[in-house]
C-alpha cells in the first residue's frame, strides 16, 4: 500500500484548528507527513502540533492577508525546504448572535452584504491567495498536490426544511454566502487544475457532507433521514479522502470533485 504513503511529504493545513481541519492533521501525519498545521489561532494550532507528535510545525495564519501567507511560506521553506501538499480548509460558515432572531436574519430577503463580503473573502479569496502563494512553491518545484474543501452545498442547494424543528418552526435558513461560495471553490479547482496540469501539480476538492458537532436530536434525525447511510458524518469520515487526495494513490486524478456525503446527493 506504498501509493498511500506521505512519508516526508510536508503537508500545509489551513483552518487547521477547526472540527475537520484537526482531523485532516491528524489524517496527514499518521499517513507519514510532515505537517504544517496552519491557523489564525496560533496558540492552538501549537496544541495540535504537539499532539501530532515530532517534527511538525504550527503557524499563525491569515489567509486573506497576503503578508501573513508570505511569512508562511519562508518559514516553511526554512524549515524544510518544500512543500508538497496543500489542504485549502480555512472558511467560515454563518453563525448569529442570538439564536431567537437566526430565522429572521438568515433569510435571503433580510440576510446583510457584509455578511456576504465576509464568507466569499475567506472561503473563495483565502483560497486563490493560498493556492497562489504556497501552490506556487509546489508549481515551480514541479510537483504537488491542492486539496480544496468545497461542499455537497456547491453542488445542490440547501434544503431548508432540515432546519424545523420538531414543532416544524423554521429555526435557521441555510443562507446563500457558504452554498454559492463553496460552488466557487469548486469551479477555482477546475480552473487550477487545468492551468497547473503542465506543471504536475494536482488540484482536486473534496466535498463532505454535515458533520455531527452536538446539533440538536431533531435536526440530526432530519439530516439523517435524507441520507443513505441513515447518519451525519463522524469528523473522522473524511480521514481516508484526504490521505488518497494528497498521495500517490491519485496520480492520475486533477480537476475532479470527490463526493463523500453519505449518499446525500444521490438521492
Amino acid at each position: 500500500m506504498d501509493i498511500f504513503s506521505l512519508a516526508d511529504k510536508v503537508a500545509v493545513v489551513t483552518g487547521a484548528c477547526g472540527l475537520l481541519g484537526r482531523e485532516h492533521c491528524k489524517a496527514l501525519a499518521e499517513a507519514g507527513a510532515i505537517v504544517v498545521v496552519a491557523d489564525l489561532d496560533e496558540a492552538a494550532a501549537e496544541r495540535i502540533s504537539t499532539g501530532l507528535g515530532t517534527g511538525h510545525l504550527a503557524i499563525g495564519m491569515d489567509v486573506t492577508d497576503r503578508g501573513s501567507l508570505m511569512a508562511a511560506r519562508r518559514r516553511i521553506l526554512d524549515a524544510y525546504g518544500r512543500l508538497d501538499v496543500l489542504v485549502n480548509n480555512a472558511a467560515i460558515n454563518d453563525m448569529f448572535e442570538s439564536p431567537l432572531l437566526a430565522s429572521e436574519q438568515s433569510m435571503f430577503e433580510n440576510y446583510p452584504l457584509d455578511l456576504w463580503d465576509r464568507s466569499w473573502k475567506v472561503n473563495v479569496s483565502g483560497v486563490f491567495l493560498c493556492s497562489q502563494i504556497l501552490g506556487g512553491v509546489m508549481a515551480e518545484r514541479g510537483k504537488g498536490s491542492i486539496i480544496n474543501i468545497a461542499s455537497t452545498y456547491g453542488i445542490v442547494a440547501p434544503d431548508q426544511t432540515i432546519y424545523r424543528n420538531v414543532d416544524g418552526k423554521q429555526t435557521f435558513y441555510k443562507s446563500p454566502a457558504y452554498p454559492v461560495t463553496k460552488s466557487a471553490v469548486i469551479g477555482f479547482t477546475r480552473f487550477l487544475a487545468a492551468y497547473w496540469g503542465k506543471r504536475n501539480v494536482r488540484v482536486n476538492a473534496l466535498s463532505p457532507g454535515g458533520v455531527e458537532n452536538s446539533q440538536e436530536e431533531w435536526f440530526k434525525d432530519n439530516y439523517a433521514a435524507k441520507t443513505p447511510i441513515g447518519r451525519m458524518a463522524m469528523p473522522s469520515d473524511y480521514r481516508g479522502a484526504i490521505v488518497y487526495l494528497a498521495s500517490d494513490a491519485s496520480a492520475y486524478m486533477t480537476g475532479a470533485n470527490l463526493i463523500v456525503d453519505g449518499g446525500w446527493t444521490a438521492i
